[in-house]
């Protein structure tokens, strides 16, 4: 029966009605038809019971049916200017009742709870209502009515309570509404001909005399202030700020957070906390010989060492943690208003802030405990469930140690804002532009405090490409569409404005992700992997929502295969496309005209997963491809070489015709065997970005400061040092080194050239 023909059309039914894709063609132009083996997996995982003909068919008929055999549809998203005329219902009546009418007797009660608190009744007899359709499903009959739509409700999550009376039945059933914008938030400086440059950094890779052998948000105001007043940009990028476990080397990319929606307090400069004022035992560990030879050792790295980094600020955190306890928590009598503050904040946050912060407690108890439980799947199994009686237990013994990390998170964002206050003081408009990550890491917090959030037993990844010949797997699990529906996409919200704040500016990574995951059954190759689809026009609404609430503009990283429907639906939203120098090419090779690349983008040079300009030039990355032994067949990376040298004259040759470059100085490099990076053409790139129609520009300092070394290899984890890179410059270099002043005055050049300069204010002036 398994293979019977009824029951194979069954299957196939259901995956399209669960947003499995049939094939999926590679960047190779090879078609991949689905299995149905992984087709049975993938739907297994979904919780979908399809062992047999008959539960399949039950399956199939649930999922056909399920509109109709609710009243209402629990969660709808709606555009203020696009508003439905009605609202749909369904009931079950008696087949005896005429079937082309709704029955004389119906009555339907609607109660909206706007988000701001506000109650409106609505009511409405036989004559108010519009019948739609009957449907006879497994002998019962159904019929669908319609009411006409509430008017006047604002933006935001409102909550309908509907019953419909009939013939003495009571139907009822809570609807979330979402009212959305038509686009996403634009700043007043990007609208009409509004122009905008940037610089992205690596924070963890800041290098400055005062820091504890990483970047921290002392450097980063620093970094703020002369970025705004030299450069005149008016975007200060940043890579994940998520929280990790930081322990190297699978734990410190900022892609493979432990968290999404609380940040790394590894970041924290610790003598600005308020409470480090107090704390002579903390001052007196800081300026033991001891730990000054650490901080000199951490300091002189080339590397950041997030372990003995992270190791060094706990231990320090701590102390000052306990002098917070003792002058505010236990004060008898009124309360401090340091006291206040904190516990406006855990208030602000709920319950996201109070699972994260139990699973950090529950992970230093049972790490203490025995050092080789390095994840949640190791503790006791009643303390995997975040919920279980034995958790709240431990939360209410360990009370300290659970407002320990509520605590950490309360600076970060009090540090955080403080930055982005400065940026906004000393002249930019945007400030900080955040980055959201794609997945959690599935043994970290988010993954045990919200364990029905993802799809177990599969990961996300990417089919066979250029630089993946056998397909990525990123080692995370996909979101369960089903849950985020479940709970009115709250979740998606979350994480778009916890990270939104404080700033101006997010970039989503990977923004496929709204439209389709490339999903890939734990123990299988990425080859194997299929697509499955998202709700894409109900996620962009809510990001819109999102970013118009927090006032913050946003980039969607659509790089590699985006199938050219998703980039316009992007663009006609309001989000920005993520466009790279290397990559904008037209049908021949060449590069495309300034005035090809759409005005709602960011343009720039490279990303953190590719080589910088200075590496793509003298083509570090293929030698390193080569010795790490990551081409698949001998001779590839000579084909690389002679390709890329190619690929070389051609920019030079069009950086030419487009006027960037002079004739004299494209000649020169020409002469060479191998084209080298001149100041002059480093000057062309920028110039040629900034000439783009892109109302954003934003170079990473790598590209500014023209570093070789790409900041992440993909495909690599102890092979390469990834994520751990620091700047060749301190931050005190900044402001002194001439050879910054030098390539600090060559995009200056291109960003007032472009009219994309802001005008820096005296507040951000050393």
């Amino acid at each position: 029966m398994m293979d019977s023909e009824e029951y194979q059309k069954l299957l196939a039914r259901l995956a399209t009605l669960k947003g499995i894709e049939p094939e999926y063609r590679d960047n190779f132009g090879h078609i991949h038809p689905i299995p149905q083996e992984t087709r049975v997996k993938i739907l297994k995982a979904m919780g979908c019971k399809v062992e047999d003909f008959e539960k399949l068919k039950a399956v199939v008929r649930g999922e056909e049916y399920r509109e109709w055999k609710q009243l209402i549809e629990p969660v709808r998203i709606v555009s203020i200017n696009a508003l439905p005329e009605e609202l749909s219902f369904q009931i079950p009546v008696n087949k005896e009742l005429e079937l082309d009418r709704l029955p004389d007797d119906i009555q339907v009660h609607l109660k909206i709870r706007e988000e701001n608190g506000n109650l409106k009744a609505h009511y409405f007899l036989h004559e108010h209502l519009r019948f739609k359709e009957a449907r006879e499903i497994e002998g019962a009959i159904y019929l669908r009515g319609g009411l006409p739509f509430p008017k006047g409700l604002p933006l935001g999550y409102h909550q309908i309570f509907f019953m419909v009376l009939q013939a003495g039945h009571r139907f009822r059933q809570s609807i979330r509404l979402i009212v959305c914008p038509e686009k996403a938030y634009l700043p007043p400086g990007l609208k009409d001909a509004g122009l905008r440059a940037g610089l992205t950094i690596s924070l963890a890779g800041l290098r400055s005399r005062h820091n504890w052998g990483i970047g921290d948000f002392g450097d980063l105001k620093e970094l703020v202030r002369w970025a705004i007043l030299s450069l005149q940009v008016d975007v200060i990028g940043l890579l994940p700020l998520h929280a990790l476990s930081n322990k190297e080397p699978y734990n410190i990319s900022p892609y493979y957070p432990t968290s999404r929606f609380y940040r790394n307090p590894i970041y924290l400069n610790i003598p600005e906390i308020e409470e480090y004022n107090y704390a002579p035992k903390a001052w007196k560990m800081v300026m033991a010989p001891e730990t000054q030879k650490w901080l000199d050792e951490l300091n002189g790295s080339e590397k950041v060492q997030f372990e003995r980094v992270d190791s060094l600020k706990q231990k320090i955190l701590k102390i000052v943690f306990q002098i917070f306890i003792e002058r505010h928590w236990k004060t008898a009598g009124q309360e401090t208003r340091r006291q206040k503050e904190f516990t406006a904040y855990i208030d602000r946050e709920g319950n996201l802030l109070d699972r994260y912060a139990v699973y950090c407690a529950l992970n230093d108890h049972f790490q203490k405990e025995n050092s080789k439980i390095y994840t949640w799947k190791q503790w006791p199994f009643p303390f995997q469930n975040p919920d279980s009686r034995e958790v709240e237990t431990f939360r209410k013994g360990h009370w300290q140690e659970v407002l320990f990390h509520k605590y950490l998170q309360w600076q970060v964002e009090a540090q955080l804002s403080e930055v982005q206050d400065l940026a906004l003081q000393s002249g930019a408009e945007i400030g900080l532009y955040h980055d959201l990550a794609l997945g959690i890491d599935p043994e970290g917090a988010d993954s045990w405090a919200w364990p029905g959030f993802t799809v177990p037993g599969v990961r996300v990844g990417a089919p066979p490409d250029d630089f993946s010949p056998k397909g990525q797997d990123w080692g995370f699990s996909p979101p369960n569409e089903e849950t985020y529906r479940q709970e009115g996409f709250k979740p998606f919200a979350w994480e778009i404005r916890k990270n939104s704040h404080p700033g101006g500016a997010l970039r989503i990574d990977h923004i496929l992700k709204l439209a389709r995951l490339f999903w890939i059954l734990e123990g299988q190759a990425p080859v194997d992997g299929a697509y499955v689809r998202y709700p894409f026009d109900e996620l962009i609404q809510v990001l819109a929502l999102e970013s118009v609430r927090t006032k913050t503009l946003i980039i969607g990283e659509d790089l590699g295969t985006i199938p050219t429907q998703l980039r316009e639906s992007l663009q006609k939203q309001g989000i920005f496309s993520y466009r790279l120098f290397y990559f904008e090419k037209d049908e021949t090779g060449d590069l495309k005209a300034p005035e090809s690349y759409p005005e709602l983008a960011l343009a720039s040079i490279s990303t953190h997963d590719l080589p910088p300009l200075a590496g793509f030039w003298s083509m570090e990355d293929i030698i390193l491809r080569k010795e790490l032994g990551l081409f698949l067949e001998e001779g590839q990376s000579h084909q690389a070489m002679a390709e890329r040298i190619k690929e070389k004259r051609r920019m030079i040759d069009r950086l030419q015709t487009l006027g960037f470059l002079s004739r004299e100085e494209a000649l020169t490099l020409h002469a060479q065997e191998e084209p080298v990076l001149t100041e002059e053409l480093h000057r062309a790139v920028m110039a040629f970005l900034a000439s783009t129609k892109a109302k954003l520009l934003v170079l990473s300092q790598e590209d500014l400061f023209l570093e070789k070394a790409q900041l992440n290899l993909p495909g690599t984890i102890t092979e390469h040092p990834n994520w751990s890179r620091k700047m060749r410059y301190s931050i005190e270099e900044l402001w002194e080194h001439p050879d910054v002043q030098k390539m600090a005055r060559l995009f200056r050049a291109a960003i007032d050239g472009s009219g994309r300069g802001i005008k820096g204010s005296g507040t951000g002036e050393r």
